[in-house]
């Protein structure tokens, strides 16, 4: 069986977690700042844990992990 090729823009973007979840980092939080609120910001910062839906096309890009 071959190898299969990871993308590499997701694997630049994604991380999988200990329990086989995937983390990735907002969008909106680099530039245009001051007219967002602190709270907004500080939420931007923060990693989200992607959800189910999405889990299955993310895995197919990143075979091995």
């Amino acid at each position: 069986m071959p190898k299969i090729k990871t993308n590499r823009a997701a694997a630049k973007r994604f991380k999988r977690t200990g329990s086989g979840k995937y983390m990735f980092a907002k969008s909106h939080a680099s530039h245009i700042l001051t007219k967002k609120t602190r709270k907004r910001k500080r939420a931007l910062r923060k990693q989200q844990v992607m959800d189910a839906t999405n889990r299955k096309a993310v895995k197919r890009m990143l075979p091995y992990g």
